[in-house]
């Protein structure tokens, strides 16, 4: 009992400073994009490029991306958890249910970045038809990607590959453990109900050698 309530302890601790450190990524991150800060590690170019290609190329998408991936990885665990501990058919579907949930929120919010950044690229580049009418056909192209065409691809991108590697993930993970589980769940359900059917036929033999007392009435008058 006590090495559960430590082990509870420890998790919830640990979850909870993760969470912080999450908290505090995402703020600092929409800090960034909206151009409210500007963070430079001069000694570390590598890090300094892949932020800028984030910024460029994802967005504000990288919160609803984030936060999806750190829910459907938390529903995975949990998932492992209550199969490990042989839970109700109930909860099981219902994790199982929700990591797929959360999968699919991560194709959708691909799809919908997609629209958000082609609405915002084709207002920012054409927006204006006098502007657009007198600028050459490189002048516009840039004008799409400034205003976020980079980010409607790139999130398609991100969206469709991982997505498909969630699916992947879940079923290399516990693909055979979730098989296992329901065929288990199937053979228990098979055996009550023929334990039943069981119970059933033997008082059916039981009623039937046992004569009724209108039986006895009519022995007794013969």
């Amino acid at each position: 009992m006590k090495a559960r309530n430590s082990r509870g302890f420890l998790s919830g601790l640990l979850l909870g400073v993760v969470l912080s450190l999450l908290a505090g990524l995402i703020g600092v991150y929409l800090l960034i994009v909206l151009d409210i800060i500007s963070v430079s590690v001069v000694d570390t170019p590598g890090l300094q490029a892949v932020s800028e290609w984030t910024r460029r190329n994802l967005g504000l998408s990288v919160l609803p991306f984030g936060i999806t991936l750190a829910l459907y990885l938390h529903s995975l665990r949990t998932l492992a958890r209550r199969l490990d501990d042989n839970s109700p058919q109930n909860e099981v579907g219902q994790l199982e249910h929700l990591t797929d949930v959360w999968t699919s929120l991560f194709f959708g919010i691909g799809v919908i970045w997609t629209a958000i950044g082609m609405r915002s690229a084709l207002i920012f580049a054409i927006g204006d038809p006098d502007v657009a009418a007198q600028s050459g056909a490189f002048a516009i192209l840039t004008r799409l990607v400034d205003g976020g065409i980079l980010t409607a691809l790139t999130t398609t991108i991100v969206g469709g590959v991982g997505g498909y590697l969630m699916r992947v993930v879940k079923s290399s993970y516990l693909g055979r453990k979730l098989s296992r589980y329901y065929e288990e769940q199937e053979q228990r359900h098979t055996a009550r109900v023929e334990h039943l059917l069981r119970d059933i036929r033997e008082s059916i033999v039981c009623l039937s050698a046992t004569p009724s007392p209108a039986a006895y009435e009519l022995i007794e008058e013969k």
